[in-house]
């Protein structure tokens, strides 16, 4: 941006907002215009101050945090970060607010909150400047995904296709958009989300409750099937090895690739190892280049590679470094990818004819 990004901090807690200006005032390019101490107040800072980018916490008084965001995204759509906890609670509170519209959110412990902000300053600097740029999200644009069938199908013959995909910011509601499009026979999917530990267990149980795949959180050892999709855990890198014709998921908390555990690299570079032509990598909304030199490499080896399209990504970070090594075959918008990846199901690495 040409000038500095206003941001307005809206918590209940004096305290918080007196953190969340002096941490972020730390950085030149970021100025805090204003703070609210509840909905109420912040609705009229943002008519008077303009902010670029919302800090929001969730439990407020008067109105909560998340109807706050849903008003706001209806009446004035803006990128907004959450201030979220690191609870049960907080997790599933946190993926409602994505789903609502918000960008991306932040953690906040619940003891020792003035340590535990300051530690992740650099992170909480970071989602503010990535939330200026973004394209919000308007919930209320998205079609309601179909209802999935009550009964899952629960397959256990050999996998001969497989789906990697990998995402960042916004990734969490893209993934859930193409997930609820698919039908129960569709090919094994491994996923690599840049996800907080706390909240991919969450993650994984929303997804399946709005897909007609049976949807979990990875385990090492697992084994891989069709109809089923597996979500990296938030601290573990997943990768897919090979025993014989079948896949099975390998956890392992090595050093983080591109400063992610897990890494979108790592899983796709396994699956270019060991699944080759019989695989999909897909790359979608995200800021940074994780990812993008797997699917490069996914792609020399045989496999049909997808990345997300500039206009329908939050922040086309992640595919648009893809596009620029040329590791995608094609791209799409969110809502054709779906679509796609069905065809890929019927006809496999024969779509890398179609590629454009």
């Amino acid at each position: 941006m040409s000038r500095r990004i206003r941001v307005l901090i809206v918590d209940d807690s004096a305290l918080v907002r007196q953190l969340l200006t002096e941490l972020l005032s730390q950085d030149p390019e970021i100025e805090v215009v204003g703070t609210a101490q509840d909905p109420f107040i912040a609705r009229e800072k943002i008519k008077d101050l303009h902010p670029d980018v919302l800090t929001l916490d969730v439990e407020m008084p008067r109105m909560d945090g998340l109807k706050f965001l849903e008003n706001l995204m209806r009446l004035r759509p803006m990128p907004v970060v959450m201030v979220s906890s690191l609870t049960q609670k907080g997790a599933s509170t946190t993926l409602n607010a994505l789903e609502l519209g918000a960008v991306d959110f932040v953690a906040k412990p619940t003891l020792g909150v003035a340590e535990g902000l300051a530690a992740s300053a650099a992170d909480l600097i970071e989602k503010v400047k990535i939330a200026a740029i973004s394209r919000p999200r308007i919930a209320a644009d998205t079609p309601p995904p179909p209802r999935p069938s009550s009964a899952k199908q629960m397959r256990y013959e050999t996998t001969d296709r497989l789906i990697a995909i990998g995402a960042s910011t916004g990734g969490t509601e893209a993934v859930r958009e193409v997930l609820s499009q698919l039908s129960a026979d569709s090919p094994a999917i491994v996923i690599a989300q840049h996800i907080p530990e706390a909240f991919s267990a969450s993650f994984a149980e929303r997804l399946n409750k709005c897909s007609a795949l049976a949807v979990f959180q990875a385990s090492d050892g697992q084994e891989i099937r069709p109809g089923h999709a597996y979500v990296a855990p938030g601290d573990d890198h997943l990768e897919v090895a090979r025993s014989g014709a079948r896949w099975y998921c390998r956890l392992n908390k090595g050093p983080p690739v591109n400063r992610h555990r897990p890494s979108v690299d790592v899983l796709f570079r396994s699956v270019a190892a060991n699944c080759g032509a019989n695989a999909c990598g897909v790359l979608l909304t995200g800021m940074g280049e994780d990812g993008a030199r797997g699917l490069r490499t996914m792609r020399d080896e045989g496999a049909f590679t997808l990345i997300q399209d500039e206009a329908s990504s939050v922040v086309w970070g992640m595919p648009g470094a893809a596009h620029r090594m040329d590791a995608a075959c094609t791209q799409a918008s969110l809502g054709e990818v779906a679509g796609v990846l069905s065809e890929f199901a019927r006809v496999g690495s024969r779509l890398k004819q179609n590629c454009r």
